[in-house]
């Protein structure tokens, strides 16, 4: 082999995926054999983040992305308005209408949200603590609002976005070096709970229910501890979901409807949130007569 020759098999040895270390080789990694280890840093990447920057406790506000602020809101109405106008028979028009007046009913939500995670920052985040920071999805709508909110009080808020067909960006109110994205749905839904001292949710669709629920679960059959779960706006939650009917018809106990309350405003979620820990030794979660 001559010098030359030499020279071009040894750069084919160096360029070739083989010879990348394996945690530098993403194809590696994303190999359907590795999900376990993918797994593990989705689980360990946050954990260490959110540990190093001294994020103790979290408050996790959940809601749905079509909700938005009233002024974008009511242009959505009057763009609706004169589509029917433009085409009085159309049916698909009436209900274009129909559906943006329901989203403007529901702007209060943003606004409450907003409130929210306002009231939740400036009374937790002082003195350069990180307790009860506020947790989102880290997209739209109700979350954008909750992120917005701690932004407006100057505070920290986390955003854990996930990969999703139509993918999710983050909402720029999210503090930056706080702001994940996950692939599994599981390992996002742990790091929610992780940390969570409570749990806000807010009028959605399948993503808010999956979460609400999940949380639910994990209360009722004790794999977390009891925390307050609040849901924003009985009347919305009650006309989406019959609790009292699976109580009557036996699937859950009665004492189940007990794991959640309704609000319908940010001072009385907060007040409520502040009650159940106002028997906390520290902010971080630990009752006074926890080990």
């Amino acid at each position: 082999m001559d010098g030359a020759e030499k020279r071009r098999r040894l750069r084919a040895i160096s360029d070739s995926a083989t010879y990348l270390r394996a945690y530098e080789d993403v194809e590696f990694l994303r190999r359907k054999d590795l999900r376990p280890v993918r797994l593990q840093l989705e689980l360990l990447k946050p954990e260490l983040i959110l540990t190093e920057l001294g994020v103790h406790s979290t408050i996790v506000v959940f809601g749905g992305t079509r909700i938005v602020e009233a002024p974008e809101a009511r242009a959505r109405v009057a763009k609706a308005e004169r589509r029917v106008k433009a085409e009085p028979r159309s049916a698909a028009a009436a209900r274009e209408l129909e559906l943006a007046k329901r989203v403007l009913a529901k702007s209060k939500y943003y606004d409450e949200a907003r409130e929210f995670g306002r009231i939740v920052s400036s009374s937790c985040q002082t003195g350069g603590r990180a307790e009860f920071v506020i947790c989102t999805g880290g997209g739209p709508g109700v979350m954008e609002a909750a992120n917005r909110g701690a932004w407006d009080a100057g505070a920290k808020s986390i955003g854990m976005n996930i990969t999703l067909p139509h993918e999710q960006a983050p909402n720029p109110y999210i503090t930056p070096e706080l702001c994940f994205q996950f692939h599994y749905f599981a390992i996002r839904i742990m790091h929610f709970l992780l940390r969570a001292k409570a749990l806000v949710a807010f009028p959605g669709g399948f993503g808010t229910f999956d979460e609400l629920f999940e949380t639910l679960t994990l209360v009722q059959t004790l794999k977390v501890g009891r925390l307050p779960v609040l849901l924003f706006g009985r009347e919305f939650w009650e006309g989406a979901v019959s609790f009292e009917f699976l109580a009557r018809e036996g699937v859950i106990d009665r004492d189940d409807l007990d794991l959640f309350s309704f609000v319908e405003t940010a001072e009385e979620a907060w007040r409520k949130i502040s009650e159940f820990h106002a028997g906390l030794r520290d902010p971080r979660g630990r009752r006074e007569e926890s080990s």
